[in-house]
């Protein structure tokens, strides 16, 4: 039997609670690492038992909560710290974030500060605090959560778009600041992904409008939270040993396809 692929190493996965996050906190347990949930709330927003419970439940692996808004670095540096229970960070996944669906010309200045203070400021502070840790540790593994809005323009999601732009951006300047200490810095471009996100937060998923943009999928089938976080095993695991400052995306063929 082989060694799992992330034997011996701990990950710290903000919004770990739902969704993306939560799997990939229970693939990378699976594949042998100590896991920091580092998100507002412990409670899953698909329900069941919180993540930081069910991985040693289904697993070797061990677990924390530590609550953390990502807009607050301190609370970063927390998630970051009660990593050192378990041996101190070697992978960072910033992939908290929130979806926004708006009118350009309507957009206030309290909600574009909110979505970039979550999704830019969140992303830039933990790779920032993650980072500084693995370089004196001898080098680790970042992941930033940006999206296929990231690549390319949408008139009705210009803020977000303009949020995750801003970490594709991030992740290759962080890569070569970091790259020379150890540390590999990569983005995951997520399509459309079955969460509450795409389902409630901004219904697209089971709308009218969401079979329209699934006729565009060449892959004829939604993302699973599953695909985002098998392509983050990857990154975070030795596999990817020599890919820093790439974009992974992961959509079924979508952004190449229209």
């Amino acid at each position: 039997m082989s060694e799992p692929l992330l034997d011996g190493k701990t990950a710290v996965i903000t919004g770990a609670s739902s969704g993306n996050g939560r799997s990939m906190a229970r693939t990378f347990a699976e594949e042998g690492a100590d896991i920091v949930v580092a998100d507002i709330r412990d409670e899953p927003r698909e329900g069941g038992t919180p993540t930081h419970e069910l991985v040693p439940d289904e697993t070797d692996a061990d677990a924390a909560f530590v609550e953390c808004d990502v807009t607050n670095r301190s609370d970063l540096v927390d998630a970051v710290d009660a990593a050192e229970e378990f041996g101190g960070i070697d992978v960072m996944v910033n992939n908290a974030g929130i979806f926004r669906s708006e009118d350009f010309t309507e957009v206030s200045e309290d909600e574009f500060d909110q979505l970039m203070d979550i999704n830019v400021k969140g992303t830039f502070f933990g790779a920032q605090i993650a980072g500084e840790r693995m370089a004196a540790n001898g080098g680790g593994s970042i992941i930033n959560l940006s999206s296929v809005a990231g690549l390319s323009g949408s008139p009705d999601h210009v803020t977000y778009c303009t949020s995750k732009g801003a970490v594709r951006l991030l992740t290759y300047a962080v890569a070569a600041a970091l790259g020379p200490d150890g540390v590999r810095t990569n983005a995951i471009h997520p399509g459309l992904i079955e969460t509450a996100m795409t389902t409630e937060d901004v219904p697209i998923i089971g709308t009218d409008a969401g079979d329209q943009y699934l006729q565009g999928i060449p892959s004829r089938r939604w993302g699973q939270p599953d695909d985002v976080a098998d392509a983050a095993l990857f990154l975070a695991s030795d596999l990817a040993s020599y890919v820093n400052g790439e974009s992974l995306v992961v959509d079924g063929g979508m952004s190449n396809s229209q």
